[in-house]
């Protein structure tokens, strides 16, 4: 008895009805995707990927299929029923909006399952950093294309919007022309990514030169790319810069480098003793990888020689360090056993009428008198 008065009621009052079952709907897609969840997670917990997918899709899922029943139920509903247009309408929207939500979070579940199949940690980690950077790129590039898509789609709901569109094609090339000159920053950089993502000019951990600034590259947006400076200062250059200007990458194809020591000397200074000094440092140091340690006179001049170290190393940032050390250890060496081969300027003083010199001073912080 109670239930056919309930079911009277419904029918006289056509919201109660429409809104119960929504109601219901709602609670059935709720619990629906509460047990499928739980058993999906546990029988993909074995399997990175698929946990990883799953994951970042739980929550998005949950309110494409709420949002897909209530959509069922308000087509369901009387069309003359007060205010069910504008419910439909809204009910679409958020069920687009719910789908391109999954869409993305599953492009972003994807490149992090990647990601983590190709980890940084290794000590040649050069194939991983182009995974990562390709990855990276391409997730961006892909979750921006399929936002616009969701937007488009919401847009094409309503009618005006469609008759806006069809007037817009009326007049195609003046607006393509607008929009087009408009839109170039956003669309350079989006094809400079592709072309970054496929060509990899640049990757993430690469040791750049930007602009005279030393620095690693932090991060690679979809517009432009964050260098860290060996200062800790961050450098934001955009993505079509790389495209379009020359720089430096010390790590395209290996880490390892060759750095160079640049010493001024006097010409008295022996070599061999040099040598065999810069061998020991380069072998006592662990910042050298035994491929190069090499001392050679590559410059002269009126007043002293140059000298040119050359001393390989894994990376630069151990090459750094070997320079420094090799620097420092040599001229050491020449303090303690050849001072005398610093590097000097020469004078000599000629009294008027005599050809030989009665006064030689040596420039090395201090000046020697030599009698005639």
């Amino acid at each position: 008895m109670d239930l056919s008065i309930f079911v009277d009621f419904c029918r006289r009052q056509p919201w109660i009805y429409v809104a119960f079952s929504a109601m219901v709907g709602f609670l059935i897609a709720l619990v629906a995707h509460r047990m499928s969840g739980f058993v999906l997670l546990r029988v993909t917990r074995h399997h990175p990927m698929t946990a990883v997918l799953l994951h970042h899709a739980y929550t998005p899922s949950r309110w494409v299929l709420v949002a897909l029943i209530l959509q069922l139920v308000w087509e369901g509903a009387p069309d003359d029923l007060r205010g069910m247009v504008g419910t439909r309408e809204i009910s679409r929207l958020a069920l687009i909006a719910a789908v391109t939500w999954l869409v993305a979070r599953c492009c972003a579940a994807i490149g992090e399952g990647v990601i983590r199949l190709h980890p940084l940690d290794g000590v040649d980690n050069l194939g991983a950093r182009r995974i990562h950077t390709q990855t990276r790129v391409l997730v961006r590039c892909v979750s921006l294309i399929v936002l616009l898509v969701g937007l488009a789609a919401m847009l094409m709901t309503f009618p005006a919007a469609r008759q806006i569109g069809t007037s817009l094609m009326a007049s195609a090339g003046l607006v393509g022309l607008v929009a087009g000159f408009a839109a170039r920053p956003v669309l350079g950089n989006l094809i400079a990514g592709l072309q970054i993502a496929i060509t990899q000019p640049i990757r993430l951990d690469d040791v750049l030169i930007v602009q005279g600034e030393w620095g690693r590259v932090e991060e690679i947006t979809g517009a432009y790319v964050v260098v860290r400076i060996w200062d800790e200062r961050r450098l934001v250059v955009p993505l079509q810069w790389f495209i379009e200007n020359p720089f430096q990458n010390w790590t395209r194809s290996s880490s390892r480098l060759i750095g160079t020591v640049f010493l001024w000397a006097d010409y008295r200074l022996p070599l061999e003793p040099l040598r065999q000094e810069l061998k020991r440092l380069c072998s006592t140091a662990a910042e050298w990888d035994q491929r190069v340690c090499v001392l050679q006179v590559t410059d002269t001049n009126e007043r002293a020689m140059q000298l040119r170290v050359l001393v390989s190393a894994p990376d630069s940032s151990k090459a750094w360090d070997l320079r420094c050390k090799v620097r420092e250890g040599l001229i050491a060496f020449i303090q303690c056993h050849q001072p005398d081969c610093l590097p000097r300027v020469r004078a000599e003083l000629t009294r008027p009428g005599h050809d030989e010199p009665h006064l030689d001073l040596v420039a090395r912080g201090f000046s020697s008198v030599r009698p005639e």
